[in-house]
């Protein structure tokens, strides 16, 4: 592996991360200084000024925008500078009478509505959200690859023709009409076929034991209705790719050796389009990671787009802000690990600097 072309991969995905930082910080903390409605949300209407100011001195919601996102950025930095009165888990380096340095964990501050911690409610929603794109990438990767060779091995026929037009219309169909849509018909209408539930998380809390059971059931629909537009990319692509390897030269050499279609299809043709399928599989797959708001939202999926969208609702800024500089993060580091893949894949790839 070459170093500097780790480091420069590295230094990109530090920018983007950065400025997705900065740029929600800055739209955020502005908008909470104009309106206050935020404050408001945690105490109520009829809260005295004087709880007001406090709630405002504890959050530095009294700061001018531009030290708030300091203050952000300080918390968000493994290396960060406090006042002595604050207390930050991590390893104390250098201290002052006034101030601390420490190396610690990236803090995401507090939620404004449960006073728990931004980084405790994302990493107790990311299993969800995990499991659900993980789960979903699969399906459509196994169903999508098997559907675009079948369309072509049976090119131009009715086969074909139905499996394009299927494709085109899960790539047509948006996420919130799909699982609006799935969660009626095949929860609610035909539930008694299919016994799906239309909510649910990855985890069933029994009301009276407070035992947690693990129900993948609740996992069949919304990751159904997830995978719909990979599935529909990943067939298109298979089809194409497919067609145009058969065309080419050593595919026709091997026909002509006798070897068996099976092995043909396998040793030579899927090897030959495993790249756009890595970089389409990798694509959505980040895309899942911040797509699933609406899907996790209808079905009752405990996960980061659910908790985006309830700290939306409620003007819970720091949720909102930590959960999409987590999926940022998720995202980089993803597709970081993919141009790795290539070169695994394809040794014509050569990782350079």
């Amino acid at each position: 592996m070459n170093l500097s072309y780790i480091l420069k991969k590295s230094l990109y995905g530090l920018i983007i991360i950065l400025s997705v930082v900065f740029t929600l910080s800055f739209i955020f903390f502005s908008f909470i200084n104009t309106d206050g409605k935020a404050v408001y949300e945690m105490t109520g209407q009829n809260t005295d000024q004087k709880t007001v100011d406090e709630i405002k001195k504890a959050y530095h919601l009294d700061q001018p925008v531009w030290k708030q996102v300091l203050y952000y950025a300080n918390d968000l930095s493994v290396i960060s500078v406090y006042p002595q009165e604050i207390n930050r888990r991590g390893i104390k380096v250098f201290t002052t009478s006034q101030k601390t340095w420490m190396i610690k964990w990236p803090y995401l501050g507090k939620s404004f509505q449960t006073d728990r911690s931004v980084g405790q409610i994302i990493s107790n929603a990311m299993p969800g959200t995990i499991v659900l794109a993980v789960t979903a990438i699969i399906f459509a990767t196994f169903i999508g690859v098997l559907l675009g060779m079948v369309a072509a091995r049976h090119q131009n026929s009715f086969i074909d023709r139905s499996i394009i037009f299927l494709a085109s219309g899960g790539m047509a169909l948006p996420s919130f009409f799909a699982a609006i849509l799935i969660s009626w018909l095949l929860g609610y209408v035909l539930h008694h076929i299919t016994g799906l539930p239309t909510w649910g998380s990855l985890y069933y809390v029994d009301e009276y034991t407070g035992e947690k059971y693990l129900s993948i059931r609740n996992l069949i629909l919304p990751a159904f209705t997830l995978g719909i537009r990979p599935l529909s990319v990943i067939a298109q692509l298979t089809r194409n790719n497919v067609l145009e390897i058969q065309q080419m030269d050593f595919i026709r050499t091997a026909k002509a050796k006798g070897l068996p279609p099976g092995k043909i299809l396998f040793r030579h043709t899927l090897i030959n389009i495993a790249n756009p399928l890595i970089t389409a599989i990798s694509g959505w797959l980040g895309g899942m990671l911040a797509g699933a708001v609406f899907v996790e939202y209808i079905f009752g999926w405990q996960g980061i787009g659910k908790i985006l969208v309830e700290g939306l609702q409620k003007l819970d800024y720091p949720v909102v802000m930590g959960s999409v500089i987590t999926i940022t993060c998720l995202f980089v580091l993803l597709n970081i690990i993919v141009d790795f893949l290539y070169a695994v894949v394809d040794p014509r790839v050569r990782l350079k600097g």
